[in-house]
């Protein structure tokens, strides 16, 4: 049987949302400033074991990015509980970690000691990183010179290239032109195919999905509606979007 990975126990997340930005820093000092509550995750449980490749559908608001922030460490459950059991490599905002000053072979390194891998094993991993992403002389050039494309596929080639456990990734399959797309989808396939990794891939394009995963998951207003067979996620999400 297969190890649990991602666990979540009734998880629920709650934003408090300030009408400005002075109410909001008031309320560092005093419990009584007023606000509205959102609840982007409202009492989720779901299992994800290894190897899995697991698809989150829903309409902008429904709470996937949540979920993913709170698998990624970026925000915490305000109740429930979530464990994640593996290195974690998120395919989310990829330019975000770079130092603009450094070059991008500079940031490779940075990157990794962001995600708390050791720089000898980075070091192994360097060279895969520059052939994937494709940047040639501009990898030693500093990364304020490229393009955001530019710095889209650096990101992109770390988070693919760090032997990743868990995979997460968020419409980040649209990186460059159609060849380098065609290459980074190549990439992913290999990664869950060949090695084992769990992967959680939120979109709306249900045809990508497809090709990747098994399971899905659907959510609206904080809440799972479905988790289940690919095909049936799909025909849940369709017809909530029409």
């Amino acid at each position: 049987m297969e190890k649990t990975v991602i666990k979540f126990n009734n998880v629920t997340k709650i934003y408090k949302l300030y009408k400005n930005d002075k109410r909001r820093f008031l309320s560092i000092f005093f419990k009584k400033i007023s606000c509205k509550e959102k609840k982007a995750v409202n009492n989720v449980s779901f299992d994800i074991k290894r190897g899995e490749s697991v698809a989150i559908f829903g309409k902008n608001g429904a709470g996937k990015s949540t979920i993913l922030k709170i698998i990624t460490g970026v925000t915490f459950p305000t109740s429930g509980e979530m464990n994640v059991d593996g290195r974690v490599s998120a395919l989310l905002e990829l330019t975000s970690g770079f130092d603009p000053e450094f070059t991008g072979r500079e940031n490779i390194y940075l990157k990794g000691q962001i995600l708390g891998i050791k720089d000898s094993e980075i070091k192994q991993m360097e060279k895969e990183i520059v052939d994937f992403a494709e940047l040639e002389e501009y990898i030693d050039q500093p990364v304020r010179t490229y393009s955001s494309g530019m710095k889209a596929r650096l990101g992109f080639s770390i988070n693919v290239n760090i032997q990743p456990e868990i995979l997460i990734v968020d419409e980040a399959l649209s990186v460059g032109d159609e060849a380098f797309r065609k290459k980074c989808i190549k990439k992913v396939n290999e990664i869950i195919n060949k090695e084992d990794v769990t992967l959680l891939f939120v979109t709306h394009t249900t045809s990508v999905a497809k090709e990747f995963c098994k399971r899905g998951m659907v959510m609206s207003n904080g809440s799972i509606i479905f988790d289940g067979d690919i095909d049936k996620a799909i025909t849940e999400y369709n017809k909530i979007i029409k």
